[in-house]
């Protein structure tokens, strides 16, 4: 197991290999000499475990100098003594961006029954959703209105039975207790003692005239209202059916309309190929506006290279010797620029 550097991470995402906080290169062989690489748990190339592994050690003896001759290394060598990592790291972000816009449209052709497939059960899903509309927080709202409009008998006899003890029977307890503090204010003009006891009472009347109050009030909007009823009642039922349908608890339909809706449309980019391809276009001209700044930039360091080091030769007792970076074109391009860079 090794930690990755910026280098080994790149390398790792350019060949879509997970990029984790450790590298594990695994090789199995079995008992008939067949081998296997893996590269963090996925299978990989002998010439991948390999090439990754020389960036991970460095490896001192007779035959090192002979890393010289790869032509990444004489590319990263020569990159970093021309001052290019960061513009390099640039067009290895712009190929990335390509190929991961490129393999989009792969995907896209290759599922493009299976895409049609669940677009069409999501539409069908988002139309049904889109005609129930639920709203944030609604089956809570209408369990709460179909508790209350079915249970209104009660609710209406028990607050007239409360109000009617309270304040407007013969026997009220808010008339009672208004005589009873009356009378103890009249006494306590006798014995001050009384004060701590008229003091209790007294909001405790406040409480009761107030309890009234709010309960009057209740009374007024509290209805019988079957056809009220009857719309709560399917629309619960309404709400209760489709959450089942989706097999899903009623009140997360809100929610669960929105993600679908945010799937539909992710489902419908996907399967765009008139985008995916107008995006992969775009992202082929971002790199090669990259890559061709890095080639020319390239270019005047290999002149500039060649002929410092040619120069460097001659007093060398290599007299006559000379020194060529040499920038072959690719034909395609990829992750490391437009040329192959040779000594």
């Amino acid at each position: 197991e090794f930690t990755p550097h910026d280098r080994v991470a790149r390398w790792l995402d350019e060949h879509a290999f997970d990029a984790e906080d450790t590298v594990m290169l695994r090789r199995v062989i079995d008992a008939n000499g067949r081998s296997r690489a893996f590269i963090n748990g996925t299978s990989a190339t002998l010439a991948q475990l390999r090439e990754l592994g020389e960036m991970l050690v460095d490896i001192h003896g007779q035959h090192a100098h002979q890393l010289l001759m790869r032509p990444d290394a004489q590319r990263e060598l020569f990159d970093t003594h021309a001052g290019l990592v960061a513009e390099a790291a640039n067009v290895a972000r712009a190929w990335r961006v390509w190929r991961d816009a490129t393999q989009a449209i792969d995907a896209a052709k290759a599922h493009e029954r299976e895409l049609q497939l669940e677009r069409e059960k999501l539409a069908w899903q988002l139309a049904e959703l889109d005609k129930l509309a639920p709203q944030p927080g609604e089956w809570e709202e209408v369990s709460a209105e179909h508790k209350r409009l079915s249970h209104s008998a009660n609710l209406i006899e028990g607050v007239r039975g409360a109000l009617d003890a309270l304040s407007e029977s013969d026997e009220a307890m808010l008339t009672q207790l208004g005589a009873i503090v009356s009378k103890l204010r009249s006494l306590a003009d006798y014995d001050a003692a009384l004060g701590d006891a008229l003091a209790s009472l007294e909001p405790a009347e406040i409480q009761l005239q107030e309890a009234v109050y709010s309960l009057s009030h209740y009374a007024q909007r509290l209805d019988l209202d079957p056809d009220r009823l009857a719309q709560v009642e399917m629309r619960l039922d309404a709400l209760h059916s489709t959450a089942r349908k989706f097999r899903l608890p009623p009140d997360t339909l809100h929610e669960e309309h929105a993600a679908r809706r945010a799937q539909l449309a992710a489902l419908d980019a996907a399967a765009d190929l008139g985008a995916l391809e107008a995006a992969q276009a775009k992202a082929w001209d971002a790199y090669l506006a990259d890559a061709k700044r890095l080639s020319k930039a390239r270019a005047q360091a290999a002149k500039a290279l060649g002929t410092a080091v040619t120069a460097g030769m001659q007093e060398l007792s290599m007299a006559g010797g000379s020194f060529e970076v040499a920038l072959v074109p690719l034909a395609d391009g990829g992750p490391h620029g437009l040329e192959q860079i040779e000594f």
